[in-house]
């Protein structure tokens, strides 16, 4: 059984989800969006960090998944962006979880099969992948997505390491 964070980090709204990741099967937990107060960046940053902590409390995950910081409309943004990250990242290291990034294009490839999926293709597939009644939040989805890239990739990663420890067995 393995506990996945995912964060889709933003400096106004910062999606979340988690799912349970057994035996190679994916079951949805929870998500939710944190909408973030108008104001001081300081102000807004906290409440990720809080709001963070407080789902890493309750739900216990093992692992962090959070999208990588892409080039956003401007540098601002891009740096506000990187900001609500680190509070997020923080309120997971804190507690002691492994955290992986990955790029926007990794986690769709991963969970649509395109790089290039829209949002709409992306939480179609959060909800057929994890077989929601409805369809979640945009940010929301997100989040779920790069917990099951990280599922997945993880997966891939166990299933070469077994490839290559039996390969090797062979040759000798």
């Amino acid at each position: 059984m393995s506990l996945i964070l995912g964060i889709d980090p933003g400096s106004q709204k910062t999606g979340f989800g988690i799912i349970n990741y057994v035996s190679g099967r994916s079951e949805y937990v929870t998500s939710g969006v944190i909408r973030l107060p108008k104001g001081a960046l300081p102000d807004r940053l906290r409440v990720i960090f809080d709001s963070v902590t407080e789902l890493v409390e309750l739900h216990c995950p093992q692992e962090l998944a959070i999208e990588q910081v892409f080039m956003a409309k401007s540098a601002g943004s891009a740096l506000k962006l990187g900001q609500a990250r680190g509070a997020a990242i923080v309120a997971c290291a804190v507690q002691g979880m492994p955290v992986s990034e990955y790029s926007a294009r990794q986690i769709k490839q991963s969970v649509v099969g395109t790089g290039a999926a829209d949002k709409l293709q992306v939480q179609h597939m959060v909800k057929v992948l994890l077989k929601l009644p409805g369809t979640p939040q945009e940010d929301a989805a997100d989040a779920l997505a790069a917990a099951l890239c990280h599922a997945h990739t993880q997966h891939s990663m166990i299933n070469i390491a077994g490839a290559t420890a039996v390969r090797r067995r062979r040759i000798r």
